[in-house]
């Protein structure tokens, strides 16, 4: 596929990275030739210097036979007005754009179509992230909580601890704890090496272990992996920018909620915006508003800056001084792999906002892509199509579909049922099915094991 990618920042060069790994044909936009050519030194793609929304900058970078065209600048206008050149100019097929603004988005419907800002595929960072952070406080003691077939499957990662009653002991014995709770786990990471769970593989005390089951019941089966947090119930968010504030809006007639902004004309924005929020005008690297504020009675903080220096000094402030919980906006890779233990749940808003621009560019009917582990991994919800003769998954039983390594299948949902994979269950055409990849450059496998194609008997 011939990809344009609008933007050489942290959002657009870890898309290049991911997209150039695939054999995809990448030409990557940008007015910093620097950035470019620091990418061009350790990725196989082409550059073009200028202007992303400019027509003879888009030309040079072949928008007149490209597949698709991706703006992920730091500017909402740039991004629409390069989607709407694709269109006029070069009638690009697929346009996908970045936008932050709640402004832009409390319009979505009415602006962006054929027939005004003509965008395909809006991608808003800012809710993508909110959603994930408030999954995180829904379920207390989860590192990671991912949503397929709109909502009815989860996916959980958890950290197993001593004194679970399946720690220490094999993965079959979870039926035998919970005789009517169907799951699965899709794999564990010990000491970030992963493991390919099979009935016998025993689970250790700080396991990494990634489980499927359907929602409802999610808390059953993190309660086999782990002591189960209470639910939580004070929420003390620092930073009121569009994430905290979006975060607060959805949260505050749940939770008891606090906002800590520095600001003061911001905070007066929010007081108006939040109904049920306290918004305090203060900066919480300060201990004494900190303790003012009864820090340690908080059962979750996030820092949620634009600052990553100031979020892991605040969040390690905030651990210290007794949060149960600390929830962390990183958006600097390299910080995120020195995270200690006083940070309990690291959240990279490029990782995120990933997987959802890579289930617009994946070959197949691919539904839900989650980007895992800092993007070595993935999980995709990809529906089956074809019959027993154009397809090699379709009328096979699941132990018959010659998966790739590191590849397993952690459940199908066939209409409003969930099927947690088991090794005698036959892929109908229109599951969705559900795929868990310690690594995910064998997506390219996948892609060609679900394809339809010609008879296969």
């Amino acid at each position: 596929m011939k990809i344009i990618i609008l933007g050489a920042g942290q959002g657009g060069g870890t898309l290049a990275e991911h997209l150039a790994n695939e054999q995809n044909d990448i030409t990557v936009v940008d007015t910093d030739s620097g950035k470019l050519r620091a990418l061009q030194d350790r990725l196989d793609i082409g550059t073009v210097t200028g202007g992303a929304s400019h027509p003879n900058t888009l030309y040079k970078a072949g928008a007149e036979d490209a597949d698709m065209l991706i703006a992920v600048t730091n500017s909402d206008e740039i991004n629409m007005m390069a989607c709407q050149v694709a269109h006029s100019l070069f009638n690009t097929p697929t346009k996908i754009s970045r936008v932050r603004s709640p402004n832009y988005l409390a319009h979505q419907d009415q602006l962006f179509n054929r027939d005004h800002v003509p965008v395909d595929v809006i991608i808003g960072p800012e809710q993508l992230v909110t959603k994930n952070i408030r999954q995180l406080i829904a379920n207390p003691g989860a590192l990671q909580v991912l949503d397929f077939a709109e909502g009815k499957v989860q996916l959980v990662a958890v950290r197993a601890y001593h004194g679970g009653p399946i720690v220490g002991q094999e993965l079959q014995e979870i039926r035998n704890h919970m005789p009517k709770v169907d799951t699965r786990v899709a794999a564990i990471f010990r000491q970030d090496r992963a493991i390919m769970p099979e009935g016998t593989t025993v689970v250790e005390a700080d396991d990494e272990v990634f489980f499927i089951a359907a929602r409802e019941n999610i808390r059953a089966v993190m309660a086999e992996m782990r002591k189960v947090d209470k639910p939580y119930k004070r929420v003390m968010i620092a930073g009121g920018g569009n994430i905290g504030a979006t975060l607060a809006l959805s949260i505050e007639d749940q939770y008891q909620v606090k906002v800590i902004e520095q600001s003061y004309d911001r905070c007066k924005v929010l007081s108006e915006r939040l109904k049920h929020t306290i918004v305090l005008n203060g900066s919480a690297s300060e201990p004494q508003l900190l303790y003012q504020e009864n820090i340690e009675a908080t059962d979750v903080f996030c820092a949620l800056t634009n600052n990553d220096e100031s979020n892991i000094m605040m969040s390690m402030l905030a651990k210290r001084m007794g949060a149960k919980k600390v929830i962390t906006l990183i958006t600097n890779a390299a910080y995120a792999e020195l995270v200690g233990d006083e940070i309990d749940i690291a959240i990279s808003p490029q990782q995120i906002t990933i997987g959802s621009l890579l289930t617009h560019v994946r070959r197949g009917d691919i539904s839900n892509v989650h980007s895992l582990r800092r993007g070595a991994a993935e999980a995709i919800e990809v529906t089956a199509h074809g019959d027993a003769y154009s397809s090699k998954v379709v009328g096979r039983r699941l132990d018959e579909i010659p998966l790739p390594e590191g590849v397993t299948i952690g459940a199908i949902v066939r209409g409003e049922e969930v099927l947690i994979a088991h090794g005698h269950m036959v892929v109908e055409t229109d599951d969705h099915v559900i795929l868990f990849l310690v690594d995910r450059r064998k997506i390219s496998a996948i892609e060609k094991l679900f394809a339809v194609g010609f008879g296969f008997f």
